[in-house]
């Protein structure tokens, strides 16, 4: 049974930083692909990041490219998104997903989620 806890949200101001962890259970790194998400009150949910371990593929949506790092310590079965320089429009609640197969950035396509953890960046 695949198994996804996000940790690490709360309240930041504007310009500051925030590290997210997903701990992963009941799947193993080398079979599925481990992605990142937000949604906002009111908008849909959207892309932040995507990696597949092992094989250095990872791609960013555009408002995360420049300030936003994901990556996956296999020992540990968790992922990580770092979050820097971080602006009010970044507040929403922020899920970590998983699918099998080949990589990809559309929501409908990854199985697995957690119940997601809250950012908040005051101005």
């Amino acid at each position: 049974q695949v198994h996804l806890v996000e940790s690490g949200g709360g309240l930041v101001q504007a310009g500051g930083s925030l590290s997210l962890s997903c701990a992963a259970s009941g799947l193993s790194f080398s079979n599925y692909v481990m992605g990142w998400f937000r949604q906002a009150p009111g908008k849909e949910r959207e892309f932040v990041s995507t990696i597949k371990w092992g094989d250095g593929r990872i791609y960013y949506g555009d408002s995360a490219k420049g300030r936003f790092t994901i990556s996956i310590d296999n020992a540990k079965n968790t992922v990580y998104l770092q979050m820097n320089s971080l602006k009010p429009e970044d507040t929403a609640v922020y899920y970590c997903a998983a699918r099998r197969g080949v990589i990809g950035t559309i929501t409908q396509n990854f199985e697995f989620w957690g119940q997601g953890t809250q950012v908040t960046v005051s101005s």
